[in-house]
């Protein structure tokens, strides 16, 4: 909430700080530990824990609407933008997939080329797999994991840029509102 309600230019600012922070002596941050728990306490507010870094960056705009998301990430590649292009790559990954509804991993598999969802499932989770090759017909899913074992062996790399092209659908249908992805908590729907 305290992050959807700051200005734009500010919201930029304060996360490229966050996810640049780096590592600190453990002296200075009990010194800082100790004047912000002076501080918060005087303004009566219960114990706090600070942190930050590109993980935490993530983790909160995860937990935000797409609107201000999206708000966050363009004032932010206008001042930093391989920060953009880092946080954007960590938004969804592969994995959540499992995360989606049905339509929308139907929806997505339209989208992705045979061998893309081949190649990206080599190194699938379990439930991701299942959770994709459910959503498919069965000659569908025969094709795919034939492909997969005609494949032999194949690069990390390769299976994870793979991935990434998948994710890259996933992203760009939720843009065009195609798709929804899950939001913090979730929205509830009746």
């Amino acid at each position: 909430e305290i992050v959807a309600a700051l200005e734009p230019d500010l919201l930029a600012d304060i996360i490229a700080r966050m996810a640049g922070m780096g590592t600190t002596s453990p002296e200075f941050i009990r010194e800082a530990e100790q004047v912000l728990e002076r501080e918060v306490m005087s303004r009566g507010y219960g114990e706090q824990q600070s942190t930050g870094g590109v993980d935490e960056i993530v983790q909160i705009i995860n937990s935000l609407d797409r609107a201000s998301e999206k708000s966050i990430l363009e004032q932010l590649a206008v001042k930093n933008p391989s920060l953009a292009d880092e946080i954007r790559a960590k938004l969804f990954v592969f994995e959540d997939i499992a995360k989606l509804d049905s339509r929308s991993i139907q929806r997505v598999l339209k989208e992705v080329p045979n061998a893309d969802l081949a190649a990206a499932l080599k190194l699938a989770t379990d439930e991701v797999r299942d959770k994709i090759l459910g959503n498919m017909t069965k000659r569908l899913q025969a094709m795919i994991q034939d492909e997969i074992e005609v494949m032999g062996q194949m690069r990390i790399r390769d299976v994870e840029e793979a991935q990434q092209r998948v994710v890259a659908i996933v992203r760009r249908l939720e843009e065009e509102g195609e798709i929804d992805i899950a939001r913090g908590d979730g929205d509830v729907f009746v």
